[in-house]
């Protein structure tokens, strides 16, 4: 089937999942996690070839995002139930007023129509997206990246195959079939036909899409995540933090990037810092943290001379660039100039320097002795994710059901004329 014509299912079926009910939507959903579940040796096998073909041509932090197992399905049909239990993101009032000639005008929220995902290598943001904008009652269209293709067509076919166990029609979900940067183009300017436009994955995909798009378009996901040492941190608790930060999972968009020390601490945290990422894991047989050093840094622990651009890139890899400033109004300035706005963090027991933070950092999370990693739909309350929106207009941060509504005026008279 060809890219226009998936776009002429997904237009045709958005008003009949529009009129749908939450008990209808949710024993769908209910249907599609178990239909998923089933079909958990199908998917596997698909992913594997997936995997086979991409090793090789990317890297292992890179085939930790592609690869499946499980867990992973179990995980992924956990969060769609978790939606299920949300409540009902469309057809409530919002905000009421009774005008004195006798209208009655509420604001109610309602589904943005068809949304478009383009999305890379998660083939667990095929079950995501899918379930996200079913429930926030949105036809999906979704556009895979070719090294997890087969993974998601096997995902896709399991969800489709729980849309029509209960009388739903399967064009409420559909995968592009074509690859090609031809149907990423074709949904960036399919208007008339596309809602809404969201791409999740790195900062090239994200910003062709923003340039390009004629249809409405969200920003997402690219992170440089700051972690700001300051000079009253806990320095165990700093410790911890930026070990999960950076290690836990490297490949992810909320993974720290850079790590600010305060200079009244470096002397003191840097080697204990070195040895969690460094020492420590070569002895345990891990992978060990490539740590790139301003000038400052290079004088107390050994590593890697920063480079012009390692403090303004995504590594999404056992890479932390690392700076020394003289305060927290320094590191704030400099999250400002080399951030993307998605999630930063302070260690600190100070509450006027949290404080500060706080206020002067403009990110969609800002944290107070706490991992970046955090920033997730699900950690978040919000069953999953569709994205995590870096810009301000219409969403910002994890994107869940309530961002993937509009919402429209509806009048009520009784013969009114102006």
């Amino acid at each position: 089937m060809t890219t226009s014509e998936i776009l002429v299912n997904a237009k045709s079926a958005a008003p009949k999942l529009a009129v749908l009910d939450r008990e209808t939507k949710d024993r769908a959903i209910e249907a599609m996690a178990a239909s998923l579940l089933k079909a958990s040796d199908t998917i596997l096998e698909a992913n594997s070839i997936d995997v086979e073909a991409a090793r090789g041509t990317i890297s292992d932090v890179m085939i930790d995002r592609l690869a499946l197992n499980v867990g992973r399905i179990e995980d992924m049909a956990k969060g769609m139930r978790e939606v299920a239990d949300l409540p009902d993101p469309v057809w409530n009032t919002l905000e009421r007023v009774e005008r004195p000639g006798g209208l009655i005008i509420e604001k109610v929220s309602v589904p943005m129509g068809v949304i478009a995902i383009i999305y890379e290598s998660r083939p667990n943001v095929t079950s995501d997206a899918a379930v996200l904008a079913f429930k926030s009652s949105s036809a999906c269209v979704l556009r895979s990246g070719k090294e997890a293709w087969r993974s998601a067509k096997a995902i896709v076919n399991a969800l489709q195959s729980g849309l029509a166990s209960v009388g739903l029609p399967a064009n409420l979900i559909q995968l592009v079939e074509d690859t090609s940067r031809q149907s990423a183009q074709e949904l960036m300017k399919a208007s008339g036909f596309v809602d809404l436009l969201i791409p999740r994955g790195g900062a090239g995909l994200i910003r062709t899409c923003v340039e390009n798009a004629t249809v409405p378009c969200i920003e997402t996901g690219t992170g440089i995540c700051h972690v700001y040492v300051d000079e009253y941190a806990d320095i165990e608790k700093a410790a911890d933090i930026i070990e999960n930060a950076k290690t836990s999972r490297p490949s992810v968009c909320n993974a720290e990037e850079v790590c600010l020390v305060h200079t009244d601490v470096a002397e003191e945290f840097l080697p204990i810092m070195r040895k969690r990422l460094v020492d420590d894991r070569v002895s345990a047989g891990k992978t060990p943290v490539e740590l790139r050093l301003d000038s400052r840094a290079q004088k107390i622990i050994t590593g890697t001379p920063a480079g012009e651009r390692d403090f303004d890139t995504e590594f999404l890899d056992y890479i932390l660039a690392v700076k020394i400033v003289d305060s927290v109004d320094e590191a704030i300035e400099h999250i400002a100039l080399h951030s993307t706005h998605h999630s930063d963090a302070i260690v600190t027991e100070d509450k006027n320097n949290a404080e500060l933070f706080l206020r002067g950092v403009d990110s969609a999370a800002v944290y107070v002795n706490a991992s970046t990693r955090f920033t997730d739909g699900g950690e978040f309350g919000l069953g999953c994710e569709m994205g995590i929106s870096t810009q301000k207009l219409h969403a910002r941060g994890p994107m869940g059901l309530r961002e993937l509504t509009t919402y429209k005026y509806i009048i009520r008279g009784n013969g009114n004329i102006r």
